[in-house]
């Protein structure tokens, strides 16, 4: 069970970290966007690291509160959730 759940997170994070490439790609070039709603829940679903590394490697959502605060609060609560229910 453990296990999955590792490989479940590190899918998630390489798939949010590549969604937001992808995005900021478009952006250059003027294209059709991923929707910022599916941004956030890419990092509520497990891949707030993914999505951190993403914006700040790519030079995305940088500017935007909602992500520069929300993506690692995010990522506060998880690590939170995870202390709590892993050292019970």
């Amino acid at each position: 069970m453990a296990s999955e759940f590792v490989i479940y997170l590190i899918g998630i994070n390489v798939l949010t970290f590549l969604i937001y490439g992808i995005d900021k790609w478009k952006a250059r070039r003027e294209r059709w966007r991923i929707p910022e709603d599916t941004l956030i829940w890419l990092a509520i679903a497990g891949g707030s690291i993914g999505a951190l590394l993403g914006m700040y490697l790519f030079r995305h959502k940088t500017q935007h509160r909602k992500f520069t605060l929300g993506v690692p609060a995010i990522l506060l609560i998880q690590a939170a959730l995870a202390y709590y229910f892993l050292l019970r």
